[in-house]
């Protein structure tokens, strides 16, 4: 394994995560390759490959939008030669109720930018349900 690789995505992983903590949405953004695709596994409306930033921008727009949600904690930022990997828990906002959820976001780095993300839910079912309702009101941006 090339350590230097590995060392390389985690501090890309790294400098994403710390903006995201800080909600830092200019720094957020600055993280994003300016073809970044994302996917999002499931069956809801949002469901499927998001190509481009201003593509996963709008996605990230609706996603908080529909759910209300907010960073509580990164649990693990992680790196390995091929692809970085934030383990992170989130709140979403669904029927009156406040859900709590694990995420795995996988991803690829090219030109020291977020290029490719993988979105892994612990209750795909539930993530399902929640971005099938109609859109909210929310009160701040957060990105994935």
């Amino acid at each position: 394994m090339s350590t230097s690789a590995s060392r390389a995505i985690h501090a890309v992983v790294q400098r994403y995560a710390d903006a995201w903590v800080a909600n830092d949405l200019k720094a957020i953004f600055d993280c994003y390759h300016d073809e970044v695709v994302f996917h999002y596994f499931g069956r809801s409306p949002l469901a499927g490959t998001h190509r481009g930033k201003a593509a996963c921008l709008a996605v990230l727009k609706q996603v908080k939008e529909r759910t209300n949600r907010r960073l509580l904690s990164i649990r693990d930022v992680l790196a390995g030669e091929h692809f970085g990997l934030i383990v992170a828990v989130e709140q979403f906002e669904h029927g009156g109720r406040a859900i709590e959820l694990e995420r795995l976001l996988r991803y690829a780095v090219r030109d020291d930018r977020l290029s490719e993300c993988w979105i892994y839910d612990e209750d795909q079912r539930l993530v399902d349900e929640v971005l099938a309702a109609q859109p909210q009101k929310s009160s701040s941006g957060s990105p994935t």
